[in-house]
């Protein structure tokens, strides 16, 4: 089992620049990539994903790359003129509708603003960068993995356990099913008695009633399906990948357990179905951070 919640982290240094990766996951319904890094990597994007996705399938990543480039005379910037003309424009406008303010629009002033340059790395530099980022990121996956893997053999364990519990409230429940009905007609027969005092009731119409009431409240077949379902929680149990699985069964768990209760004409198997519903949400909330 694999669970959705980790962290890893690599890094790769060198005398050209030191290369960072952290990641950090979260349960999620599909997979989510939130990359957080310098605009240097913006074309590498495609290939950090891909790389991702070879994996993790599952889950809500959040992807930090920090940089750090010991070179010179590689990086090339390129400038957004029709930005700047805007904010030169713009700037004109202020200065014509607020004469009495310090007019400092310079050439130092707009080249603070980061949003009109942006550093391109040459084709030598993403040459050079694209394998020693596709190498850490392998790792830091490498590292997130096996932090999943062991919280992951923690969850297993955990769910096996609640998987003896809701048997064992099966078991119960199988064991009280057959004494609903001989209990059922015992309370009839007690209560027609009260009525009808000394007289007999018709035996055949009490049966009757009895096996009317005996087939609306059968809970057999869900019995067997709820051990069947803990079978193939067991086995299911076994693999690596199971988040989708296990989500799609707990929902039969479910079903079964809500029938029981509204079948159920018993106090001791009401409170057994009840208690079978909240283990069965405590597995629920499990299973969502699993992979």
């Amino acid at each position: 089992m694999l669970s959705m919640t980790g962290y890893g982290k690599s890094e790769y240094k060198s005398e050209e620049f030191d290369l960072t990766i952290e990641i950090r996951t979260v349960n999620n319904r599909y997979l989510d990539v939130a990359l957080k890094a310098p605009k240097a990597f913006l074309p590498f994007e495609d290939q950090i994903r891909s790389v991702v996705k070879e994996k993790m399938t599952r889950g809500h990543m959040d992807l930090f790359v920090t940089y750090v480039d010991h070179r010179t005379g590689n990086t090339a910037l390129d400038v957004d003129f029709d930005l700047a003309k805007a904010y030169i424009e713009a700037g004109k406008k202020l200065k014509e509708a607020f004469p009495e303010v310090n007019d400092d629009l310079s050439i130092t002033y707009l080249l603070k603003n980061p949003d009109l340059l942006q550093v391109w790395q040459t084709e030598e530099e993403q040459a050079n960068l694209l394998p020693a980022l596709k190498e850490t990121l392998s790792h830091a996956l490498d590292a997130l993995n096996e932090m999943r893997e062991r919280e992951g053999e923690k969850l297993k364990n955990d769910l096996l356990s609640r998987m003896d519990t809701i048997e064992g409230y099966v078991g119960s429940i199988k064991e009280r099913a057959p004494l609903v009905a001989e209990t059922y007609k015992k309370k009839m027969y007690e209560r027609i008695k009260s009525y009808l005092g000394e007289v007999q009731p018709d035996e055949n119409r009490l049966l009757t009633e009895v096996a009317v009431f005996t087939d609306k409240c059968n809970i057999d077949e869900e019995i067997t399906r709820l051990y069947s379902h803990i079978s193939q929680f067991r086995e299911i149990s076994k693999s690596r990948l199971v988040g989708r699985k296990l989500d799609f069964l707990v929902q039969e768990f479910n079903r079964e357990a809500n029938t029981i209760c509204s079948k159920s004409n018993d106090l001791t198997v009401t409170e057994c179905g009840l208690s079978l519903k909240n283990e069965i949400e405590k597995v629920r909330e499990q299973v969502q951070n699993l992979e």
